[in-house]
């Protein structure tokens, strides 16, 4: 499957704009797998550079992760306030405990106005934002997490560093071969 909605500013992106790979993760802050995938993604991140631009995505699995909405959302105020990869990174490492006191604790720790974060939960203002990359995911075939597409491809393949980093590699030698 293909991704349905290409990357772009709505997106929270890091890494080079222009780099011949694009990695889009849709995950959950809940999930035990997308958890496990998290220092996967930074090393990789870390290991091809300027070769890489990563995007994130919600997909809350509300059915099964009862604060996984709440975080989604908390990321969402904290892009709000321009920092949405320190609380993305945030709550990767604090996964166990996700309720609303520890995601106001964590949106303190970060930096964030946390009277602000509190209402933007109270008030839902970033419900509609989660839903809609949720969307964007169904539409693009993800059915649980996390879903990787590079290059706007769905990586089926498992997401241990060796055959992710091989993907990504395959996928810029692929695209080099199309521009020669």
């Amino acid at each position: 499957m293909n991704l349905k909605t290409p990357v772009s500013n709505r997106d929270h992106v890091t890494g080079n704009p222009d780099a011949p790979v694009t990695l889009v993760e849709y995950g959950d802050y809940q999930c035990p797998y997308c958890g496990r995938a998290f220092p996967i993604v930074q090393a990789v991140r870390r290991r091809l550079g300027d070769q890489l631009r990563f995007a994130f995505r919600n997909f809350p699995l509300t059915q099964i992760h009862e604060y996984a909405e709440h975080a989604a959302e908390v990321a969402e105020a904290a892009a709000a306030q321009g920092k949405f990869w320190p609380m993305h990174d945030w709550l990767f490492r604090h996964q166990p405990v996700l309720n609303d006191d520890a995601l106001l604790a964590g949106a303190a720790e970060v930096g964030l106005d946390v009277e602000r974060v509190r209402r933007d939960l109270s008030e839902g203002t970033y419900r509609a934002r989660v839903r809609d990359d949720f969307m964007n995911g169904v539409k693009s075939g993800v059915n649980g997490t996390p879903t990787f597409y590079i290059n706007g491809v769905r990586h089926d393949g498992d997401y241990d560093i060796r055959t992710l980093l091989a993907a990504l590699e395959q996928a810029r030698l692929a695209l080099a071969e199309e521009k020669a």
